[in-house]
């Protein structure tokens, strides 16, 4: 069963005949919303917003194990997720989409894995390489039948948030390595890792970082929410490819 997480900008899939909404209790609470149960192109699909039907809950206080706990105990076996960032290296412009294929996290004070606590055995999970390659090559594939460009690389730095970034900080990621700044994309990936579950990302590119491009000086809201829902119509296109092609 394929899962798709949608970050901002990605409420709904507008093309998802939905059959049914399930409120699922996890042992660590309650998920981001009920999880709603479809179909695209006759296929079926499982569709979870990150943040919330109504986007109200901030990057740090997603609650990431439950949301990746309660795909599991549904049978998900690929997570599909969509997580909005803003473009660090020069050809990550606004409208660009990229699937990234590393992560540095600078996340603090987030429930980071299933196996804490005296009834769990501490679990060092393999994070070498934090995307699964043939779901990543499934999102490559479905991006050229779409007929929509994708990089096929990146560096994702993720940051606490809710606030945006400071140009130093920009400056500090890029010599990092990192050319991509979100805020949802860890500890998503990991929790998956844990449970078995396969995961890769693609990232739309709301704006230029700060102190980058045209947010050399300020990061301007309105013109970052119209890149986003321009690009977002380009990702539900592969999204749809995606699911069509999908077999598990």
């Amino acid at each position: 069963m394929l899962a798709i997480i949608g970050g901002t900008g990605l409420t709904k899939l507008d093309n998802l005949e939905i059959t049914r909404r399930l409120i699922v209790r996890t042992p660590y609470g309650e998920p981001s919303q009920p999880l709603v149960f479809g179909k695209i192109a006759g296929r079926e699909v499982i569709f979870l917003a990150r943040h919330g039907n109504g986007h109200t809950i901030p990057p740090h206080e997603v609650n990431y194990r439950a949301n990746i706990s309660a795909l599991h105990l549904q049978g998900v076996t690929e997570i599909a997720a969509i997580a909005t960032v803003g473009g660090i290296h020069a050809d990550l412009g606004p409208g660009v989409i990229a699937m990234p294929h590393q992560i540095i996290d600078y996340t603090q004070g987030r429930k980071n894995t299933f196996f804490d606590g005296v009834d769990f055995p501490v679990k060092h999970i393999d994070f070498t390489e934090p995307y699964c390659a043939k779901l990543r090559a499934k999102w490559e594939r479905a991006a050229k039948s779409a007929g929509e460009a994708l990089v096929n690389q990146g560096v994702y730095a993720v940051m606490q948030g809710p606030r945006l970034e400071t140009a130093a900080e920009i400056n500090r990621l890029e010599r990092d390595g990192a050319t991509m700044v979100g805020m949802t994309g860890m500890p998503e990936a990991a929790l998956a890792r844990e449970l078995g579950i396969s995961y890769a990302a693609i990232c739309p590119v709301a704006n230029h970082a700060a102190g980058r491009g045209d947010s050399v000086h300020k990061i301007q809201y309105e013109i970052m929410v119209d890149n986003l829902n321009q690009t977002m119509v380009r990702v539900r296109n592969i999204i749809a490819q995606l699911v069509s092609q999908n077999e598990g």
